[in-house]
């Protein structure tokens, strides 16, 4: 006879859980979901009774969770997204006038997203786009956990689980202002540039990291002297002549065009990112997601991002050096 597996999970506790980890208290949790204290208790009770283990440190904050308890709350969290997602997606079943669709993104991917978006909306106008900020070493880890339904990377994860659309490649260049002395040049040296004043995004990144070790070799350390939130600041600051900066390309485009910056190569830092949109290759998309991933892949077969053209390649990516 098979035996019986134990009760499943109650989503509603789970939610309880949460909101107490959330207010720091039961009684705090109890007045912001409508309810007693006791009924707090006993949904948090059921749980530890479940999974045989307390989750709350009861001897002091009774807010502070056990080391079980914050292992347990990751999946918390997931589960519950999971369900309002499930939720989202029945709804969103037959009518595609309603829906979201999630897309992880660095400071710099918003530019190449805005096109994309900008046709997907044409064709689906109901639909809310929902960008948010993810920094670029945990975009798979986001993907694979399903808090994104897609991810904009400017390097190949090594990550077996997920796919990708490639939607061409980007440049990095030294952005200078128009008064700068390095306008007048053609090309640039690490060495030279590393001497200026540097600005620089204040969130780590792989192409930050390789000029750091670049110019290290070349004996000539990073002059960083000033780090921003956005890009949109940083360009704003290399115009107002407090330093130079390094930035892909199509990042500064309009700026580049108009005059207000001015964009200098640098052979021995030149490489080309690629912009790609991921997502994973498993999981079943909302049929919003699905529209967009449909727009997203005709796309990408028809337009070309800086001279490149962009493909589709359905193989999970290699690591990027």
């Amino acid at each position: 006879m098979t035996r019986l597996r134990k009760a499943a999970l109650d989503l509603t506790d789970l939610q309880v859980f949460l909101a107490v980890v959330q207010e720091r208290g039961f009684s705090r949790a109890a007045s912001k979901l409508g309810c007693t204290q006791p009924a707090v208790s006993l949904a948090v009770r059921r749980l530890e009774a479940r999974l045989g283990h307390e989750l709350f440190d009861r001897t002091s904050n009774p807010g502070l969770l056990t080391q079980v308890g914050r292992v347990f709350k990751e999946y918390a969290d997931r589960l519950v997204r999971l369900a309002d997602e499930a939720e989202a997606s029945v709804q969103d079943f037959e009518d595609l006038q309603r829906g979201r669709v999630v897309i992880g993104t660095n400071d710099a991917g918003v530019y190449a997203l805005l096109p994309l978006i900008e046709r997907f909306q044409s064709a689906h106008p109901g639909i809310l786009v929902d960008l948010q900020r993810v920094p670029s070493r945990q975009m798979a880890a986001d993907l694979v956990h399903g808090s994104l339904e897609f991810g904009l990377m400017n390097f190949h994860s090594p990550e077996r689980r997920l796919r990708s659309i490639s939607l061409g490649s980007d440049e990095l260049v030294a952005i200078v202002a128009p008064t700068h002395p390095f306008a007048k040049r053609a090309t640039l040296k690490i060495a030279d540039w590393a001497r200026e004043p540097i600005i620089f995004h204040n969130e780590s990144s792989p192409a930050r990291e390789r000029a750091i070790r670049l110019a290290e070799q070349r004996q000539s350390p990073l002059n960083v002297r000033l780090a921003m939130p956005t890009l949109d600041g940083i360009k704003l600051a290399v115009q107002l002549g407090l330093g130079v900066s390094l930035m892909p390309h199509s990042c500064a485009a309009d700026e580049i065009k108009r005059g207000d910056l001015v964009a200098v190569s640098m052979p021995e830092f030149r490489f080309s990112r690629p912009v790609q949109l991921a997502y994973h290759r498993a999981r079943r998309l909302s049929h919003a997601a699905a529209a967009f991933l449909q727009v997203a892949s005709q796309w990408a077969r028809s337009r070309p991002v800086n001279g490149v053209q962009p493909r589709v390649n359905a193989q999970s990516a290699r690591s990027y050096e």
